[in-house]
């Protein structure tokens, strides 16, 4: 058994988060010592770890509530979780067209600079005037509920 110093360490995750991630339920509250000291299995400390990659991954806490269910029946269809996966690096493939097109215009602006006054900076008046970029890079508003 670990205690939530020790399970946080060996899944490199700090102890306020682990106990964020119990108090919403992806982690199972912990069993506790007779001094009320939490206390961790190594499937606690898989659950923790396998939750930690896929943050790292850039995955939601929902898709991995999502995951960790799936996970939780090994016999069912992975279809679930491919669908998962894929609308992730469709976020990620996104993402990264956005912020290729934020590269294009900020090094576009810093060219144009031509190093004056703040009156005649490009910069400034770019930022300005979002109609003096080159190409949309905004990032999408949510859709209102």
């Amino acid at each position: 058994m670990l205690t939530i110093g020790k399970l946080g360490e060996a899944a490199g995750v700090k102890v306020p988060t682990i106990r964020y991630y119990e108090q919403i339920g992806l982690l199972p509250e912990a069993e506790r010592s007779s001094g009320n000291q939490r206390l961790y299995s190594r499937k606690a400390l898989e659950r923790l770890a396998f939750i930690r990659h896929a943050r790292d991954l850039g995955f939601s806490l929902e898709a991995i509530r999502d995951l960790l269910s799936l996970s939780d029946k090994p016999d069912q269809s992975c279809a679930a979780a491919d669908a998962i996966a894929k609308a992730q690096l469709a976020e990620v493939e996104s993402r990264l067209a956005r912020l290729t097109a934020l590269k294009s215009e900020l090094e576009r602006m810093v060219v144009q600079c031509a190093g004056g006054k703040i009156a005649d900076c490009r910069v400034i008046e770019v930022l300005g005037d979002h109609s003096l970029c080159s190409a949309d890079h905004r990032h999408p508003e949510p859709e209102p509920n």
